[in-house]
């Protein structure tokens, strides 16, 4: 239930108090409450955070629509004779807001179940593990409790040049709110989010530049995975310019394009390209949103970049209080966000807890083709110091994808080589095609148990379906293939 807020008398106690209620705020909410836990959670706007209200459910509706657009589009292939279709991108967003609407209730009957109280406002920790949460017309109420956790999640990161001018220059939030389609867009950033909506814009009939300032796109992700979306952009017409660095923009005269300039990242002056397009996205990352969170006294300390210092237990500088979420320095992923309230959680309830590997932990991208991966690529591999044995397979020879018209892809496995030669532990799992980003479980759980390519290739996959590659790129890692040599 919403409390309402007053004027501070006694401060309210309970067992924890967790500020911002996204991802990582709820999941310690509810994990916590379940427990039997007395929680209050601190959320400003409405509970759900960025992830789904501005983030990643939004994004990926926008995306499945993208997805069905491709189907109605080749839908002649499978004998199906659709005429006169058109795109609605305004009932597009009124489905995209449905789904939102229907998790959001779903969410807040959770919280409820679990008897979390919830406060509406602005929470501010103050020394003596006090938060301070200002409400509508100013009035403040405060709670107490011997742990406090704080969640108060990330905002989207700003260029100079690129200042949000309510025309032009969008960020990821902007761009989910579109009730029309631009005709043409530059995309600044090539890592996930950025490369997302490339891939939705020009799937959707948007004539997309991608301007990434590093030598490739989706930096961090293995080359040979990289490769295969590259492609399937530039067939899709999108263009990829890496190694630039964006100069500012500057708005037509009549107000309905601008031209956005930019140089190779390595060049002098004199080398500036430019290119006209109705809107730039601005997709550079993001940073965390401490903006008034700790006040003087709290005791936490926060880098110079603005992420609040913990420990691998998720414990910030100033005894009883966490910190979860996009607030540290932790891959920014709501699932990591989730494991880290966990954490916290098990803690305190005196649960047996273990650190995070965050060098395994998946990671998803759903662009088409999609991108999934747990573990070292080859590159990282290499660099950590292994000697490594890879094995790759694509997804054109199998039977599922061919049966629905996407065998763009491949898996890719990474493993330690032993002194035989042959595969020992896995390293790394990397996916690029259809549905990977409901397959990597699998991949996730040989990476993070330290299986041998020998122990997972004895798993059988069910015929016919895309986890197939997985299975066959597996057993030829283990010197035994089947399909693949």
């Amino acid at each position: 239930m919403v409390v309402p807020t007053a004027e501070p008398v006694e401060a309210q106690s309970f067992d924890v108090v967790v500020v911002g209620g996204g991802p990582a705020g709820y999941a310690a909410a509810l994990y916590g409450g379940r427990a039997g836990l007395r929680i209050a959670l601190v959320e400003k706007e409405k509970v759900g955070g960025t992830c789904l209200h501005r983030g990643c459910i939004p994004a990926k509706e926008l995306l499945e629509t993208a997805a069905v657009y491709r189907t109605v589009r080749g839908a002649k292939e499978y004998g199906i004779g659709v005429d006169g279709w058109t795109v609605d991108f305004s009932a597009t967003q009124a489905r995209k807001r449905k789904v939102i609407d229907q998790q959001h209730k779903g969410l807040q009957g959770l919280l409820k179940r679990c008897k979390v109280t919830t406060f509406a406002g602005a929470g501010a920790l103050a020394a003596g593990r006090v938060v301070r949460v200002e409400g509508a017309g100013g009035a403040v109420t405060e709670l107490k409790a011997p742990a406090i956790i704080l969640a108060a999640g990330s905002v989207p990161r700003t260029i100079p040049g690129f200042g949000l001018d309510g025309r032009f220059v969008l960020t990821s939030d902007e761009v989910l709110d579109l009730e029309q389609l631009p005709e043409s867009a530059a995309v600044i950033g090539g890592g996930a989010i950025g490369c997302e909506f490339a891939s939705m814009l020009a799937d959707m009939g948007t004539r997309v530049t991608v301007l990434e300032a590093l030598p490739s796109i989706l930096p961090g992700v293995d080359s040979d995975v990289t490769n295969v979306v590259v492609k399937s952009f530039t067939r899709r017409g999108i263009d990829i310019r890496t190694g630039v660095m964006v100069k500012g923009h500057t708005p037509s005269e009549d107000g309905k394009s601008t031209q956005v300039k930019f140089a190779p990242a390595t060049a002098g002056e004199g080398e500036v390209e430019s290119i006209e397009v109705q809107a730039v996205v601005v997709s550079v990352g993001r940073r965390p949103y401490s903006d008034g969170l700790l006040a003087p006294g709290s005791g936490v300390e926060v880098d110079e970049r603005g992420f609040v210092k913990v420990d691998e237990w998720m414990q910030t500088s100033e005894e009883g209080v966490w910190a979860v979420g996009d607030l540290v320095a932790t891959p920014g992923l709501a699932h990591v966000g989730f494991a880290e309230a966990m954490v916290v959680i098990d803690q305190l309830l005196g649960r047996q807890a273990m650190p995070i590997d965050y060098s395994r932990v998946p990671w998803c991208v759903y662009t088409f083709p999609e991108v999934a991966f747990a573990g070292y690529s080859e590159e990282a591999a290499r660099q950590a110091g292994y000697e490594v044995v890879t094995k790759k397979d694509p997804f054109v020879g199998n039977g599922r994808a061919a049966i629905i018209g996407d065998t763009e892809g491949l898996v890719k496995l990474i493993a330690e080589k032993l002194p035989d030669g042959s595969a020992g532990r896995l390293l790394g799992v990397h996916m690029v095609g259809p549905w990977v980003t409901e397959q990597i479980g699998q991949g996730y759980l040989a990476v993070n148990w330290e299986a041998t390519a020998e122990e997972v290739a004895q798993f059988v996959q069910p015929h016919p379906s895309l986890s197939e590659v997985f299975g066959e790129t597996m057993l030829a890692l283990a010197g035994r293939g089947l399909h693949v040599g």
